[in-house]
């Protein structure tokens, strides 16, 4: 991983003062930008589960901002998204992906960690994903994926 000197003295400086007063320093509109939740949603002009997500996400304080779309085709191809991980709806947040109905607490550990992936994805409709309520839950897993196909779970809900 390359670090420059300014990446450097950042991680210094957020290590000595924290974030919290780190945002007091920054310009007004820098000290916005640092704690943006803006997530776009691509998702079908017909889907009610997409909907429901995206509410679920708004509760959350993440600020969704919803594009319509007949074919998600080529945005799941920018994803680099594999078949077994497509889902009904993609979003884009802070350079990640996440496909499907991934619950807000993997999103917020991506966020958090921010590991070296393309995003995280819950492949299919699974029921009792946020978004799909069903009377019988199914287990399901959030999966990690890598531009170039690799595939590691990333948390399970059973």
């Amino acid at each position: 991983m390359k670090t420059s000197v300014g990446t450097a003295s950042r991680r210094s400086v957020l290590g000595l003062i924290g974030v919290g007063t780190l945002a007091l320093l920054l310009p007004a509109g820098r000290a916005v930008a640092a704690r943006s939740r803006a997530i776009k949603v691509y998702k079908s002009p017909y889907c009610g589960c997409c909907g429901s997500w995206t509410k679920i996400l708004r509760k959350h304080g993440f600020e969704a901002k919803v594009f319509k779309m007949n074919d998600l085709s080529r945005v799941k191809q920018q994803a680099k998204l594999p078949g077994n991980l497509e889902s009904c709806h993609t979003a884009v947040i802070d350079g990640y992906f996440v496909e499907g109905h991934v619950p807000v607490e993997a999103i917020e550990k991506m966020l958090t960690e921010r590991p070296r992936i393309a995003g995280i994805a819950v492949g299919g409709m699974p029921t009792g994903s946020p978004g799909m309520p069903g009377p019988d839950p199914e287990p399901y897993d959030v999966v990690a994926y890598t531009a170039d196909g690799r595939q590691d779970v990333y948390m399970s809900y059973r």
